[in-house]
This record gives C-alpha cells, sequence and structure tokens, in this order.
C-alpha cells in the first residue's frame, strides 16, 4: 500500500515532492472538511479529494475512483482514528448500497451539515445572510421512506435475484435482504420478493418494483418486460395477498399501470391509495408525486400554514401544487385559493380530493410553470395584495418567480427540496422587492444529503 503516515501535530501528511496520483491506488490522507453531499473533503499533494464516508478530523485511508474537473474521488478503506460524530450505521449494508451516505454520520451531525449547507446557499446564491435558521423539523430517521423505485436483477452467476438499490460508485444492484429506511412492510420483506421473484418464469424479466405505502396501504408496482404467465400472475396475487399487499402491473409505460383484482373485494375502495393530512384523506395513485416522509409532511404543511398566517380574507396562489397536499389545507382558512400544476392528471386529482372532502373554495390548473408567461395564460383572478406558496421540483421556479416580481404579490413562502435553485429565485425575488424574513430545514430524507427547506419573503 502506498500511504503517508501524518506525523504528530501536523495536519496534513508531510511531503517532499509531488507525485503522480493514480487510480485505485491507496493513500492515507488527514480529513479537514465536509462537502455539501456530505463527503470528507481532503488536500492530497496538493489536489483536493472528496471521500466517501470520511468525517473531519479523521486520518483514513482511501482508495481513489476517478478525477472529475480536476477534484478527486474517493473511498474510505480504513480509518486510523475516528470522530466523535462517527456511529454505527443502522443498516448492515450501509457501506455497500447506495440508498443513504451517512449513516455513518450522527443525526446531529446531519442537521448541522445540512443546516450550514442551506445558510451557505442563501449566500452565496441569494445574496442573504441568515444568522440565526428556524429550528429543524426531524422525524423517525428509519423506517420513513413510503416511495421507492427498488432495482431487480437476475445474476445468473450466483444464480440468485437481487432486489433493492445500487451500489455505492457502482452500476450494480447491491446484495442486500432488507432496508431500514423504507416502511417496514416492505424494507423487511426485500428476502422474501428475491424468494418470490426467483420462483417465477419471469425471473429475469422483471425490471424494478415501485413501492407505494400510506398509513393503510402499500402498494407495489411489478414492472415486466415481457406478458406474465398464468402461473406467474397466481404466485405475485398469492404473495400480496399474504403480505397485505395492493398488486399493480407495469407491463410498458406509466399509463401502463394497472391494479390486480383478483383477491380484491372491492375494487372501487382501493384503486387509490390515502393519506390524512390537516384532517383531510387525500387519495393518491401510486405513482402520483407525494412526500416520502408522512410525519415531516405533516409538520412541514403546518409551518407553511403558520408562515402564510393566512386570514379568512385571504387570496392564496399555489403553484406547483401536486394533488392539494397544501391546497386544501389552505383552502379551509382563507377566501379562496388558486392551484396550478403541470400535469392535467394532478389538476383531476386535485378536484377529486378537494370533492371528498367537501371543499368548495379552491380552483386548480394546468399550465407549464417553466415557460415565462405561464400565468398569463391561466384565468384566474386574485385580488391584490394575494399570497403565494411555491414548491417546485428541484429545478426551482425561475421562470415564475420573475413574473411573481411584478405582481400585487403581499408574502411569498418557498418549500424547496434543493437549496441552490432555492436560493437562486430568492435572488430574484430580492431584486423584485422582497426580503428573506426566515429560512428552515426540514430533514425529509435522514441518512442522505437531501433536504427540503423552506424560506418566508416579503415585501
Amino acid at each position: 500500500m502506498n500511504a503517508i503516515k501524518p506525523k504528530p501535530g501536523l495536519t496534513q501528511p508531510a511531503l517532499t515532492q509531488h507525485r503522480v496520483l493514480k487510480k485505485n491506488q491507496t493513500y492515507s490522507v488527514v480529513v479537514d472538511g465536509l462537502s455539501h453531499e456530505g463527503r470528507g473533503v481532503a488536500s492530497l499533494d496538493g489536489q483536493r479529494v472528496f471521500i466517501e464516508g470520511a468525517l473531519p478530523g479523521e486520518v483514513v485511508v482511501i482508495k481513489l475512483l476517478n478525477r472529475k474537473k480536476k477534484v478527486w474521488q474517493a473511498q474510505t478503506q480504513s480509518i486510523e482514528n475516528h470522530s466523535p460524530d462517527r456511529v454505527t450505521p443502522p443498516c448492515e449494508f450501509a457501506d455497500i448500497c447506495g440508498g443513504c451516505s451517512l449513516q455513518h454520520m450522527s443525526l446531529e451531525k446531519q442537521h448541522e451539515l445540512k443546516q450550514n449547507t442551506l445558510r451557505n446557499q442563501l449566500k452565496h446564491f441569494g445574496q442573504c445572510e441568515i444568522d440565526q435558521l428556524e429550528p429543524v423539523l426531524t422525524g423517525a430517521d428509519l423506517g420513513y421512506r413510503t416511495k421507492a423505485r427498488l432495482g431487480v436483477r437476475y445474476v445468473a452467476k450466483k444464480n440468485k435475484v437481487l432486489v433493492g438499490f445500487r451500489e455505492k460508485n457502482a452500476p450494480y444492484l447491491a446484495n442486500m435482504n432488507q432496508c431500514e429506511v423504507i416502511d417496514p412492510r416492505v424494507g423487511y420483506k426485500l428476502q422474501a420478493l428475491q424468494d418470490l421473484i426467483y420462483e417465477m418464469d419471469a425471473r429475469q424479466t422483471i425490471a424494478q418494483i415501485e413501492v407505494a405505502a400510506s398509513e393503510q396501504e402499500v402498494g407495489l408496482i411489478f414492472r415486466h418486460l415481457e406478458p406474465l404467465s398464468t402461473g406467474d400472475l397466481k404466485k405475485l396475487s398469492t404473495f400480496c395477498n399474504a403480505h397485505n399487499f395492493l398488486l399493480y402491473l407495469q407491463p410498458a409505460g406509466p399509463a401502463s399501470v394497472h391494479l390486480v383484482t383478483d383477491f380484491i373485494a372491492d375494487k372501487a375502495s382501493q384503486e387509490r391509495l390515502q393519506y390524512h393530512i390537516d384532517g383531510l384523506k387525500l387519495s393518491f395513485h401510486p405513482l402520483d408525486f407525494t412526500q416520502v416522509n408522512q410525519s415531516i409532511n405533516q409538520q412541514m404543511v403546518a409551518r407553511t400554514l403558520a408562515w402564510l398566517d393566512l386570514q379568512a380574507f385571504d387570496n392564496v396562489l399555489d403553484l406547483f401544487c401536486g394533488l392539494g397536499n397544501f391546497t386544501l389545507p389552505i383552502a379551509k382558512r382563507v377566501s379562496q385559493v388558486v392551484g396550478i400544476e403541470g400535469s392535467q392528471a394532478m389538476v383531476e386529482r386535485g378536484y377529486e380530493n378537494a370533492q371528498a372532502n367537501h371543499i368548495q373554495n379552491c380552483k386548480f390548473y394546468a399550465a407549464d410553470l417553466f415557460l415565462a408567461d405561464s400565468l398569463s395564460k391561466v384565468d384566474f383572478d386574485l385580488t391584490p395584495n394575494f399570497k403565494v406558496l411555491l414548491d417546485p421540483p428541484r429545478s426551482g421556479a425561475e421562470a415564475v418567480v420573475r413574473q411573481l416580481i411584478t405582481k400585487p404579490v403581499h408574502l411569498v413562502v418557498y418549500v424547496s427540496c434543493n437549496a441552490a435553485t432555492l436560493a437562486r429565485d430568492c435572488a430574484i425575488l430580492q431584486e423584485g422587492g422582497f426580503k428573506v424574513a426566515k429560512a428552515g430545514m426540514m430533514d425529509m430524507f435522514p441518512h442522505t444529503h437531501h433536504m427540503e427547506s423552506i424560506a418566508l419573503l416579503t415585501r
């Protein structure tokens, strides 16, 4: 092993000359920081290295993987001294599975990392300095994930079916038999799913399993590349019946997903899954977008409602409204709410949920909010000084915030799953006369570097 041992009192290994660093070679380094993704950062012969599984203050032996944009990517091979922030991962497959990247880091350190990321993004991309972020919203760190896409692969050399996530830094599926972060009704049945598919004729043509869980039901969507035999259909139905799963099949694209009703007594009541929010029951198709962490979703909706400071006479515009996760709780408190979403299917779902909950003071429209004139194409009328909620995808809401600064908007609450695009869009709003009054982080995705953020902007 080509390793350099650090001398006492030095923060980095002493070097007499720079070597040519080589891929797949091992080296010893001192970790001096963390990247936004939670990887350890170190210097090696004058070059920066991002290290999977390393923490600040540790001396680690690393293996260089590849070099991108003058920065080496590396993997921890062994740890010579441990950080006090290091913990034993709760999952035995944490070192190989790419589903989680921070299980070796204490939850307190994870929250600190994510808060610092949010603060730094707002400062550097949003020209906004916030000394004190709002308290972190937290929930259970295990068994929280209600949506997941599991890969399926039959490995002929091992004569085995794998079900799970991809390995870290590799395109292969991890050899795992349970997952600690997926809803345990599914996470603890990966081995049973592997055994089921191994016994099927279609074990080489089942491509993936989509998981969608609610409080009462769990739906599994089996994506199959070839038609299933009668025997395979019976095996799937028997398995799902035994484990209380709803069985969906996907023989082609998303539109082909359909519920298998052979063993369902009341088909009409099972076409949708349901979850509760703010005293409402919302229905969704298993492929619909819903928040993966319902505990944090409950808290996030409550914080959003509080920050909007809703009054009975208010009019609210909910952009990227989805199936009404925020829209319908808002409608209970205001005069009128208008939800806009890019998908007509989601607009229809919004109206379905409004009708089911006897809510009449909301309207839903379909519009491409990534177009520069999207709001002008929607026929809605809101009184002056209306309030706005934004909850866009990772790409953010640049096009629509540029439109909002020209309209009589009184207040904006922006919920985001990407702190960088949140900061960028906050900068645009600030140029238009808004100010970031407060912001906070919500730990929607424990043990990963992903996070949900929220910001309040006022004129």
